[in-house]
């Protein structure tokens, strides 16, 4: 029979992630695969959105975002950075951060346009790129610093540079970038006129007093930025797939274009509930921050005690260990099968995350954010292992 699928899906697989997390489904193992909190968010937002549901906010809102919750994100944003997007014309409510690093690669991307990308990466990076029909030009972070090398960025720019992906507090290995790092991609942005897309989805949880700072309030860079985050994950409300595009006008202006087309809105309730969200103290996200840096102590010593290689990670709420010192033989697919279905813990396949053949083989990634209990449990079953 003719096979009727696009030619741009070959090569395409599904979420490595997604998949770990129906495999520990599957074997009853604790899922520190997926970035899914197992918590309540707060009791705050929970009545937020009953309440906007039962006031009768369950049609489309405007596509482009509620405009409190435009106004809400502009002002979050001033007061932490002290930077101001106009929530008319330059902020883009969306259907989480993944739909919006889709976005800001469609509006921009021409065929054959490179976009530089920095590995390990997030895995909708680059089917965004291949939506777009540019081409992934490779920069790494190399263990155990994860430092991004100057001289090795520098390279990868050039004159069909039409963007770079920086991630920052980044997934997979909670590196967060300094404004040395970040002023380097600044200077060649403007060196080769390219634009950045930052995946800042994680900007509310960095570790031992790091800033995060975003590439857009750097000199000259507000508008040759996409500045891409969310409430999903600083929330604990993944599944509400609520992110936002903030960016120049006629840049936002394309993004509004596309988002119209695709997923018209976001959840209009849940939209409602995020300016309240966003209304918390903040007392509440430092405490969040505080808890979060007690599980990262936490999972550090758990896996370095059981003869992973790690690093503690400044930011985000993962970690990158090493398995390769425990003499398991078999690469990182069948260590993480054999974590799941042997020791009752899913994580990630380190190569999911690198598009370079050979690279993560000896790595898989943990997600921390997690009740203690189920690090009581991650803790007991790491113990049983290694006796």
């Amino acid at each position: 029979m003719t096979d009727f699928t696009a030619s741009r899906l070959a090569g395409l697989e599904t979420s490595a992630i997604r998949t770990m997390t129906r495999l520990a489904i599957q074997h009853g193992a604790i899922n520190m695969a997926q970035g899914l909190p197992d918590f309540e968010p707060h009791p705050a937002i929970l009545a937020a959105a009953c309440e906007a549901i039962r006031a009768g906010h369950n049609q489309y809102s405007v596509t482009w975002g509620l405009p409190a919750l435009r106004e809400a994100i502009a002002q979050t944003f001033h007061r932490l950075y002290n930077y101001f997007y106009n929530p008319e014309t330059q902020i883009t409510v969306t259907c989480g951060v993944s739909e919006g690093i889709v976005l800001a690669l469609l509006s921009i991307i021409n065929p054959g346009d490179e976009v530089i990308v920095i590995e390990p990466l997030h895995e909708n990076y680059l089917p965004g790129i291949t939506f777009a029909q540019g081409k992934p030009v490779f920069v790494r972070l190399k263990p155990p610093s994860y430092r991004l090398d100057p001289a090795e960025l520098a390279a990868a720019f050039s004159d069909r540079t039409k963007a770079i992906i920086v991630n920052t507090p980044h997934n997979p290995t909670g590196r967060v970038l300094d404004r040395e790092e970040l002023g380097a991609i600044a200077t060649l942005c403007h060196k080769f006129d390219a634009v950045a897309i930052t995946d800042e989805i994680y900007d509310r949880l960095t570790f031992d007093g790091r800033p995060h700072i975003p590439l857009a309030t750097l000199d000259g860079m507000g508008d040759r930025t996409l500045t891409i985050g969310g409430l999903g994950k600083s929330l604990a409300v993944t599944g509400w797939r609520l992110g936002y595009v903030c960016t120049s006008p006629a840049m936002s202006e394309a993004v509004r274009k596309l988002h119209d087309f695709t997923t018209i809105c976001a959840p209009t309730p849940l939209q409602h509930a995020a300016v309240a969200a966003l209304g918390l103290p903040d007392a509440f996200f430092e405490q969040q921050r505080r808890e979060y840096e007690g599980r990262r102590d936490r999972i550090f010593r758990l896996l370095q005690q059981a003869g992973f290689g790690v690093q503690p990670p400044e930011g985000a709420y993962y970690l990158m260990s090493d398995f390769s010192q425990l003499g398991f033989e078999g690469d990182d697919w069948a260590f993480t099968k054999y974590l799941t279905e042997t020791v009752g813990i899913a994580v990630v396949p380190g190569s999911a995350f690198y598009a370079t053949p050979g690279l993560g083989q000896e790595e898989v990634r943990w997600a921390f954010a997690k009740r203690p209990e189920t690090l009581d449990g991650v803790e007991q079953r790491l113990r049983q292992w290694i006796k």
